[in-house]
């Protein structure tokens, strides 16, 4: 392995240089050669985060919605559309959806105790709509596994089992998987195994170490041996933190760096 990391390496302006306004966070990291992956789109001027010249790896997808009741596909949908008209003006490839609506806290819209085999079935429909839009655009919609242990209680299709087994139903270029391995070190563990199962259908890893979600190095995830797990796997593709700083956001983006370029 060279010197410089074999991925593409892209940090969340949502988490990181929280003291500065938000278009000043995007340009410091990307002043430090990362990406930028983004939230929600809604309450941010695009045109000032066009105008940093930043590489803008993920965004948000959609607004509003879920993939299975009638009034919440129909607004996933028209969100998602309204999201892929977003992309085209900050030019970014990837637009992030959950297994349902979240609110400002994280916590699901619609808590759901019990996924039911009709809910499945519903859900990978709405998917399959989802990447038609993304095929359309020539944009790819990422389906990320969240936990339900610390962060996200009640949310369907969470786990990473979950989320792989609805890309493999979509089974389309343009519905991927962002494999958040944060959020699998929780809810499920055993991550070298799991990134050589969902490698085919990853689009995006999205890193922060456990407890704590702040940057490798901080935690219980050896993340130079997933680096190299996934260096041998041949993914050359995002790796994004979406952690914390611990202490300082340059200190952070370093750790990550350092630890994504064995």
């Amino acid at each position: 392995m060279s010197e410089t990391s074999p991925f593409t390496l892209a940090a969340s302006a949502e988490m990181l240089y929280l003291d500065l306004p938000f278009t000043e966070r995007v340009r410091r990291i990307a002043d430090q050669g990362f990406q930028v992956e983004i939230w929600d789109w809604s309450a941010k001027d695009i045109d000032a985060l066009a105008a940093t010249g930043a590489t803008f790896s993920s965004m948000t997808g959609y607004l509003t919605g879920d993939l299975t009741s009638p009034d919440g596909i129909d607004a996933l949908l028209a969100s998602a559309r309204t999201s892929l008209a977003v992309t085209d003006r900050l030019n970014c490839p990837r637009l992030n959806l959950h297994g349902t609506g979240l609110d400002g806290k994280g916590l699901p819209v619609r808590p759901v105790e019990t996924v039911t085999p009709a809910m499945w079935l519903t859900a990978a429909d709405t998917l399959r709509r989802i990447a038609a839009l993304g095929e359309e655009a020539d944009r790819v919609f990422t389906l990320e596994n969240l936990n339900l242990a610390v962060d996200h209680p009640g949310t369907p299709f969470a786990r990473a089992a979950d989320t792989l087994a609805l890309a493999r139903a979509v089974d389309s270029p343009h519905l991927r998987l962002n494999l958040d391995l944060y959020h699998a070190q929780i809810g499920e563990g055993n991550l070298i195994d799991l990134l050589g199962r969902a490698l085919p259908y990853v689009g995006e890893i999205q890193v922060a170490d456990v407890p704590g979600r702040c940057e490798p190095g901080t935690g219980e995830i050896h993340y130079p041996a997933i680096a190299t797990a996934l260096h041998d796997l041949g993914y050359t593709g995002v790796v994004g933190l979406e952690s914390w700083a611990r202490d300082d956001s340059d200190a952070a983006l370093e750790a990550f760096r350092t630890a994504f370029t064995p």
